[in-house]
């Protein structure tokens, strides 16, 4: 069975999308969606003491009305500021050169969706989750409609027997359609495993960086990835099956 996972560009996403990731034998990047303010897109969220604080890319019109593979960046700040941000937040952290490294090599990129893709790619490379993954843009694949549909279709295209995603999907898939057309749903258990953090309370929802930057070459054992049928996810989260 080929397992597809579809999801927008983000900046260097949370650590449970990297267990979706391995799961996957075909990525695709939703690059020609519609950009949604307030989403991940382009911001990430950095550990600050015991707080948390966001590290975004201005957009140039705050990137109203526009597909992500064609934002653009205002100002010609924000790179240095985010390096120095980052370095705040895994100033104490045994791997922090290695976060580093992998953010000036994504942050070379110059266009945005680049950069968007290179900080799930390059990541993903060091965490070890790319063997044998196919990857490829939406933009590329000539598949028009929207919703749900869209999403069916795009699988199709990839070859794909099992679509695997996020909790979100739950509240507009027709998940007897893709069984119609040969595809299990499947929704991701995210392990939410902890590693060590210097605050009191441990939380998964930062950026992929902060694993990397305090557990190094150690950093996948954190992953453990399993999902859920879609019939057994919604009868524990609605009771409706």
């Amino acid at each position: 069975m080929t397992a597809v996972v579809i999801s927008q560009p983000m900046l260097f996403p949370w650590p449970g999308f990297f267990e979706q990731l391995m799961l996957a034998d075909s990525y695709i990047y939703l690059d020609d969606a519609q950009f949604s303010k307030g989403s991940f897109t382009n911001r990430i969220q950095l550990l600050n003491g015991d707080d948390r604080s966001w590290m975004t890319i201005p957009l140039a019109g705050k990137g109203s009305f526009q597909k992500i593979q064609n934002l653009s960046a205002t100002g010609d700040t924000w790179r240095t500021s985010h390096r120095s941000l980052l370095r705040q937040s895994l100033s104490a952290a045994p791997y922090i050169d290695d976060a580093l490294a992998i953010f000036d090599e994504v942050y070379a990129h110059d266009a945005i969706c680049d950069l968007l893709i290179a900080s799930i790619d390059i990541p993903a490379r060091y965490l070890g989750v790319v063997a044998g993954r196919a990857c490829r843009r939406s933009s590329e694949m000539a598949i028009e409609g929207t919703s749900w549909q869209r999403v069916l279709d795009l699988v199709l295209s990839a070859g794909g027997t099992r679509y695997l995603t996020g909790h979100g999907a739950a509240n507009y898939l027709d998940h007897h359609a893709f069984e119609a057309a040969g595809v299990n749903v499947e929704y991701m258990n995210y392990s939410c495993t902890p590693w060590p953090q210097p605050r009191e309370t441990f939380t998964p929802y930062v950026s992929v960086l902060d694993l990397i930057a305090r557990t190094g070459p150690d950093a996948r054992k954190h992953l453990l990835p399993t999902t859920t049928p879609w019939q057994e996810f919604l009868k524990e989260e609605t009771g409706v099956s």
